[in-house]
């Protein structure tokens, strides 16, 4: 004897298989509105209608054309790409550590790749001179990379040590003190070196002002790279989740995983950090963002989320610029302002 479906049933079933598209399209409507709100706030406010004439047809006539296009497009292209970089690496760390509460500013990569940066300017003096500011801008996202991810296997090595093996609860803790580590090696080469502090001195407190497009185009290809590495394990990412020994017997390498993923997650946020500093939460934020949106699936989960996360900062950046204008903050600050409390509320809810 069969049961027909009731028609609230099959509607619900239908809104559960459209949930992924409505969510992809109201993301992308959020960053369209943002970017065009992003590129008409300034000093000289431009209606949304120029910005998008500026976009679609550009008239280099226009003085507000030539100011959306040749002053403000960076520094959203930049937003855009950091945001998606670090929404995504939140994605793939929490998933391969099954931690909630990882992110690259906890678990080391920021930490790591700032040390790398902070490390290579100060030590290129000693290289026949000096590298020449062409090389040290196009070598910054590959050193940012490397040294994140040599920090976040320090922090998952260290996390894995004891009876216990590797648990949300060691990964964190451990994050944490070896980014204090990090970080306190940093700032004693800062302490040393005044050239190098005032060269890094705005970029250390995770802000997008002042770039360029060498450095928005060498931060690129690693980011692409990580991407499309990220998605290829997305399916492996799935079966992961259901515990080591349930990967293992579905066929799934995981220490290779594993490494995997660690490349992708550090050279994903090697090119963020390289462009905008170490910006913190947004990795944290989004992907649970999306996952409450109810996305599961991590095919799904990894491209939504750097749409979260690009959303994520083009907000962040557009209120660190307009709070107290003319004046501007940090984007870092705005970013810690809404991650900090979302940390707290999910550190309270977890079992120690």
């Amino acid at each position: 004897m069969s049961i027909a479906a009731t028609p609230s049933a099959v509607a619900g079933v239908r809104l559960r298989a459209a949930r992924p598209l409505l969510v992809a399209c109201g993301l992308g409507l959020l960053v369209a509105g943002l970017s065009v709100s992003h590129l008409g706030f300034g000093a000289r406010a431009i209606p949304a209608s120029t910005v998008v004439r500026a976009l679609l047809a550009f008239d280099a006539d226009s003085f507000d054309h030539n100011v959306i296009v040749e002053l403000r497009l960076l520094r959203l292209l930049a937003a855009l790409a950091v945001g998606g970089g670090l929404g995504l690496t939140g994605a793939l760390i929490q998933s391969v550590t099954r931690n909630p509460l990882g992110e690259p500013h906890v678990l080391g990569l920021n930490a790591g790749a700032a040390l790398a940066v902070v490390s290579t300017l100060t030590l290129s003096p000693l290289l026949g001179g000096g590298l020449p500011a062409s090389a040290l801008a196009a070598i910054r996202p590959l050193v940012a990379g490397l040294g994140a991810m040599l920090l976040c296997a320090l922090v998952l090595a260290a996390a894995s040590l004891g009876r216990t093996g590797l648990t949300p609860l060691k990964v964190t803790l451990c994050g944490v003190a070896f980014s204090a580590f990090a970080a306190a090696l940093t700032s004693a080469q800062l302490l040393l070196d005044d050239q190098t502090l005032a060269t890094v001195r705005l970029w250390l407190a995770g802000d997008l002002s002042g770039l360029s497009y060498g450095a928005l185009w060498a931060a690129l290809p690693p980011a692409a790279v990580g991407l499309g590495l990220a998605l290829v394990l997305a399916r492996r990412l799935d079966a992961l989740a259901m515990g080591d020994q349930v990967a293992a017997g579905l066929g799934i390498d995981v220490a290779r995983t594993r490494l995997a993923a660690l490349v992708s997650a550090g050279l994903l946020c090697g090119a963020a950090v390289s462009l905008a500093g170490p910006i913190g939460f947004v990795g944290l934020v989004v992907p649970h963002a999306v996952k409450a949106l109810g996305v599961r699936d991590m095919r799904l989960v990894l491209p939504l989320s750097a749409l979260a996360g690009a959303a994520l900062l083009v907000a962040a950046d557009l209120a660190a610029r307009s709070l107290f204008a003319p004046r501007e903050l940090a984007t870092g600050i705005v970013t810690a302002l809404v991650g900090v409390p979302v940390f707290i509320a999910l550190a309270s809810r977890r079992r120690p």
